[in-house]
């Protein structure tokens, strides 16, 4: 079945096909929500939680890009996430737990390098603005266009063509101060 087809069976209370969209965009979900969060298990709570009220929603899902749908969903979720955190802050009691590599023909060095850089990218992030870091994360690391991005942020395109802009350059400033890139790199565009 093509994707119109399980959203229609889900939206006649279908809970395979609906597990099926699941099993299509919840990574997705998740790497949206761990990126905003910064933590796994609130973003586990997020993610299930997005899921759970898209189940409950899904009869009022009215066509166009289901992705953005759900993305905009978890995002709501991830601020959810966010407004109780600020209620009730939690301070974590170690860091990202350690993911072993799978086997691979990474070598160890290589492994430890990505590792490393992905841990700068998370610490850049949480450096942003909450709108722009959901901004920059849904298009430059989960390759949503600038529409999508729109539809999920419920705002203009040149607002958030605006967000992206800052937010890079707002990383690229860090970046440079982290000294993780050069300085002859940084150059607004």
């Amino acid at each position: 079945m093509d994707e119109i087809e399980v959203i229609r069976a889900s939206q006649d209370g279908d809970l395979d096909s609906f597990n099926e969209l699941v099993r299509l965009y919840q990574k997705m979900a998740y790497n949206l929500a761990f990126r905003m969060l910064g933590d796994s298990q609130a973003a586990e709570d997020a993610t299930q939680e997005a899921f759970f009220s898209a189940w409950k929603n899904i009869r009022r899902f009215r066509g166009g890009s289901f992705k953005a749908w759900v993305m905009q969903i978890t995002a709501n979720a991830c601020r959810d996430q966010l407004r109780r955190l600020k209620r009730r802050p939690v301070v974590p009691l170690e860091s990202l737990p350690y993911d072993p590599p799978a086997v691979s023909a990474e070598s160890p060095e290589d492994y430890a390098l990505r590792q490393e850089m992905g841990e700068h990218v998370q610490r850049g992030l949480t450096t942003l603005s909450h709108e722009q870091r959901m901004a920059v994360i849904l298009c430059d690391i989960q390759g949503l266009s600038y529409e999508e991005v729109a539809e999920v942020m419920g705002c203009s395109l040149g607002t958030v063509k605006s967000r992206i802009n800052r937010g890079r350059a707002h990383l690229r400033d860090y970046f440079v101060k982290m000294e993780l890139i050069s300085p002859e790199l940084r150059h607004n565009k």
